[in-house]
């Protein structure tokens, strides 16, 4: 005697996961919800930030001037020509890579020795915390002005020192050939030295403490602790930081152009303050638009640098 069992199947309720969708998929609906929570957003930074940078990219090949009526006309690559043999335009790029490289280093060494100061368990340390991010909080054009009237060579405070030990106190800081791109370093290096700290000190106190117990226990030196344990857990943080620093200091304008406008003799000229003559005071839009094309490739080459070691990191 056989006896017939009926299955039956209950249809999946309404929300539920179907068969063969990944868990944790969002349906269709969901999917469309969310961009209408993420247009508002985006609709600013595509008319704000991707247009004007469209419109900038595309400006670099015309042959665009000031002035009123003035009609833009296409004109292919010949403004990246004539920036192949302008030397005045290769030599502000060396001056930016000089400048970006010099500035990121000094940046990260003296964030570093600083990071690892206010990382001790000192009396104040939240006082000194603070005060290390006063020049963060500060405007670029203050932080110039402020500089400009310490480098003062007839009233600056910083000859008034160096005159009292014994030192020449009657440098131009900002006007020699030979000290205007230094000092100028050393500013940028004051001004943008808070955020490669608090990174840092950041990435510092995300290091696990037992491992330094553990490696004090087997007799490791302070040194040994930092060369092994501090520094190869803080790589993912120092890639990053140093890549948005170079990136940062290179586009640089604000803070050069107030303290030097590019001078004395075009010592100082980063690309972004040769770009900025070529716009706003010969009117040559198209041609410093161009500048800026090459500009913008060149952050974009810095940036897949940059994205690739973090998903090498990550991977």
């Amino acid at each position: 005697m056989s006896t017939d069992v009926k299955t039956t199947t209950t249809p999946p309720r309404r929300g539920a996961e179907r068969p063969g969708r990944p868990k944790g998929t969002p349906r269709r609906g969901e999917r469309r919800e969310a961009w209408f929570l993420v247009l508002p957003a985006l609709v600013p930074i595509a008319l704000f930030s991707v247009y004007p940078l469209i419109q900038g990219v595309y400006l670099g090949f015309t042959d665009a001037e000031a002035g009123l009526n003035q009609t833009a006309d296409f004109v292919g690559l010949e403004n990246f020509e004539r920036l192949l043999g302008n030397d005045m335009f290769w030599n502000s790029f060396r001056i930016g890579l000089v400048w970006a490289f010099s500035v990121t280093i000094l940046q990260f060494f003296a964030g570093l020795g600083l990071a690892l100061l206010l990382n001790l368990d000192l009396r104040l340390r939240w006082l000194a915390r603070t005060l290390a991010l006063v020049p963060w909080a500060m405007p670029p054009v203050i932080v110039a002005i402020m500089w400009r009237l310490m480098l003062n060579p007839n009233y600056g405070p910083i000859n008034g020192w160096m005159d009292a030990i014994g030192l020449p106190g009657d440098i131009n800081w900002l006007g020699s050939f030979s000290t205007a791109l230094p000092a100028v370093i050393v500013v940028g290096v004051w001004a943008g030295m808070p955020q490669t700290t608090i990174t840092l000190l950041a990435g510092l106190q995300s290091v696990d403490a037992t491992l330094h117990e553990a490696a004090a226990v087997d007799g490791a030196s302070t040194w040994q602790r930092f060369r092994h344990i501090t520094m190869p857990s803080l790589k993912p943080v120092i890639v990053a930081i140093t890549s948005l620093d170079f990136i940062w200091n290179f586009n640089s304008f604000g803070l050069v152009y107030v303290l030097t406008a590019g001078g004395p003799g075009g010592k100082t000229m980063l690309p972004m303050l040769f770009a900025y003559n070529e716009a706003f005071r010969y009117g040559n839009f198209g041609y410093a638009a161009a500048m800026g094309d090459v500009m913008v490739v060149l952050i974009v080459v810095l940036l897949l640098f940059y994205l690739r070691s973090r998903f090498r990191k990550e991977a």
